[in-house]
């Protein structure tokens, strides 16, 4: 099986690189790429899990809402996604919730970063989505961490997925910079090691970055963006589906773990 999770969130990437733009802004780049990623997910009739903040669905509640109602998973990515607080691990939860109408299970903390799995558990999530077991230089180094999922504090952990010798990362920035054969070799060992993969992205990354210099991405994130992502995963997409191999949302995946 196939986890396709894409992290909704306000785009706030060219803050954190020291540039400038507003948040209607940051709110629309978001939501042009989500409906692109939505169109993309009902054309080969599969379903994903979108790890929302709740900051993003309080002005857009009506994208939440088509998310479930195209039978997706909404996750929580936390209230806001430049600031945390530790009540925000049950605020978040609450309010998707309540905007979706549904029960919300699974977190993913913003850019991956550490969180304290007891206060994960305390706020009624039953899976966590936060670790990358690789080494990003300058972000993080999980080497000594599991490659597949394992629990901790009662929370089942679900690790981004890596291949199996070199924990090559097979997420996002691989989708943009990877040769195809090569992302489709790592993606069929793991798959053949683990039994299912886990890979994110993020709705803005399918937003044609090209065209807004002024937001001073790097080209590593700008190479592959816009609709040459959307081409490249719909690749990957009817790889997988030529295989018979399945997509489905993470909370399904996670319930015949823990039956």
């Amino acid at each position: 099986m196939i986890l396709l999770g894409f992290d909704l969130e306000e785009f706030d990437l060219p803050i954190e690189l020291g540039k400038e733009i507003n948040f209607d802004e940051q709110l629309a780049v978001s939501t042009i790429g989500n409906a692109a990623v939505l169109a993309l997910l009902k054309k080969y009739n599969i379903k994903a899990t979108f790890y929302c903040t709740a900051n993003y669905a309080d002005h857009k509640p009506d994208v939440i809402k088509q998310i479930i109602a195209d039978g997706h998973e909404v996750a929580s990515h936390g209230y806001y996604h430049s600031a945390f607080a530790t009540e925000d691990l049950l605020r978040s939860r609450l309010r998707l919730q309540e905007i979706t109408a549904d029960a919300v299970t699974g977190f993913r903390m913003p850019r991956m970063m550490p969180v304290d799995e007891e206060e994960i558990s305390k706020a009624g999530y039953v899976y966590n989505s936060s670790l990358n077991p690789t080494w990003l230089p300058g972000r993080y180094n999980n080497f000594d961490q599991p490659r597949t999922y394992f629990y901790k504090s009662g929370v089942l952990q679900l690790p981004a997925s890596v291949s199996p010798l070199l924990r090559i990362p097979l997420f996002w920035l691989s989708f943009h910079n990877l040769p195809m054969w090569l992302l489709k070799s790592l993606c069929s060992s793991t798959l053949k090691k683990d039994g299912y993969l886990n890979v994110y992205f993020h709705p803005w990354e399918f937003f044609d970055l090209p065209t807004k210099p002024q937001y001073g991405l790097p080209s590593y994130i700008v190479r592959n963006s816009g609709q040459k992502l959307l081409k490249r995963l719909s690749e990957i997409i009817e790889w997988a589906q030529s295989k018979q191999i399945a997509f489905g949302c993470t909370v399904d995946f996670v319930e015949t773990l823990i039956r």
